[in-house]
């Protein structure tokens, strides 16, 4: 196990430095293609910005507003008949669209019922196997100006409710 901490600090710089060698190597002007690319970066980041702000104000105004508890209370008549925790109903749909306040609601399940847990560990395994959809589709369609975004959302719909399925099962695999 030392070994791998060991060798992975030295993974990053090498990767850097390979670059730069190979660039050299290939008689570029490393330091400009750099710069190059780092405008092109802050030119998607300028595009993408009011999409970000707006992704965080509405997830703020669900979080904050009680909504999300309101849903999941809501629900639970049918999450009981499935055999499934209302608590984590708001942590799936905060992850369709923000991995930040998903993560948050998480922090907040840890504490309330503990990381071992049935639902702690129901909540970190949905965690990895589910994605921000909303999120993904927003930043990278509007950096990459795709219009025509036809299967992809049903597609990421379908692939987040099998991970919840998953999740599902592979937890009660491990308890």
């Amino acid at each position: 196990m030392n070994r791998l901490v060991y060798m992975s600090q030295f993974i990053i710089p090498l990767v850097i430095f390979y670059i730069v060698g190979y660039g050299m190597l290939n008689k570029n002007n490393v330091y400009d293609d750099f710069v190059e690319g780092a405008k092109d970066g802050m030119k998607t980041v300028i595009g993408i910005m009011p999409t970000l702000i707006g992704l965080m104000v509405a997830v703020g105004i669900l979080r904050t507003s009680g909504f999300l508890d309101f849903l999941a209370s809501e629900l639970k008549f049918v999450t009981d008949k499935i055999s499934f925790p209302a608590p984590i109903v708001p942590i799936i749909l905060m992850r369709m669209f923000s991995s930040s306040a998903a993560t948050g609601l998480t922090l907040d399940i840890f504490k309330e019922y503990g990381t071992d847990s049935y639902i702690g560990l129901l909540t970190s395994i949905i965690m990895s196997c589910t994605e921000a959809v909303f999120y993904v589709m927003s930043v990278y369609f509007i950096a990459a100006r795709v219009k025509k975004t036809r299967w992809t959302l049903p597609g990421a719909l379908i692939a987040t409710a099998a991970g919840i399925v998953a999740s599902v099962f592979i937890t009660k695999l491990i308890i």
